[in-house]
């Protein structure tokens, strides 16, 4: 298949800022992790552009207004509105609680959580995320974490993280398989749920339609 344009990107992604630089950053690594032909791409764009928001966002927004939605988003952290109040409009100090012990990151006092919050187009989460995916890019990211905030590393971390993930082979068409249950499971993969399972799927429809699947 050839290289993604500027411009299938920019039909796929409309609210895309910069189509010409996402394109050369996601074809520079796509290749490189197995993320060939059609199918794959196709799935791997759609995920891309719910996880970032358009490739609008490369880093986790973790400041909420209420204490209604913290308890609604983190449901097992927070047992009710009161125990969520002081984190409202307080993001470093929410992602140091609802992140603490978890993913290789330590007590909320360590900071862990907020320094290894979701970043890049797949926001990698967690100390013990960054400290893999940086030794397999070749990046500080223990040091440096900001540099998943780079096109390139974005891209490169997302394409890594798929790859590792087994997700190429899950979004291979099969006549043997249920493709929509397949890009579901890839979904809870990469979110841990199905959030936003709707909005993937819309830009799906619209990858394959883009790159003549449809």
């Amino acid at each position: 298949m050839k290289p993604l344009t500027a411009e299938q990107l920019q039909q796929i992604v409309p609210r895309c800022p910069d189509p010409q630089v996402w394109s050369q950053a996601l074809n520079a690594t796509m290749a490189l992790h197995g993320i060939e032909g059609a199918d794959r791409i196709a799935a791997f764009i759609a995920q891309l552009a719910h996880e970032s928001g358009g490739f609008r966002r490369l880093s986790e927004n973790l400041t909420y207004t209420s204490a209604a939605r913290i308890c609604a988003v983190w449901p097992k952290r927070f047992a009710d509105e009161d125990s969520a109040r002081p984190f409202v409009r307080n993001p470093e100090a929410l992602a140091n609680r609802v992140y603490a012990n978890r993913l290789g990151n330590g007590t909320a006092g360590s900071g862990d959580g907020w320094r290894y919050r979701g970043r890049g187009l797949l926001q990698i989460t967690g100390r013990a995320n960054y400290d893999e995916a940086g030794r397999a890019l070749g990046l500080a990211l223990l040091q440096e974490p900001d540099r998943l905030l780079e096109p390139v590393n974005a891209a490169r971390s997302a394409a890594w993280f798929w790859q590792t993930r087994g997700l190429n082979a899950l979004a291979d068409d099969r006549s043997d398989d249920d493709d929509d249950g397949d890009f579901v499971s890839i979904t809870k993969i990469i979110n841990g749920g199905t959030t936003g399972l709707s909005e993937r799927r819309r830009y799906w429809a619209q990858a394959r339609r883009t790159l003549g699947l449809d």
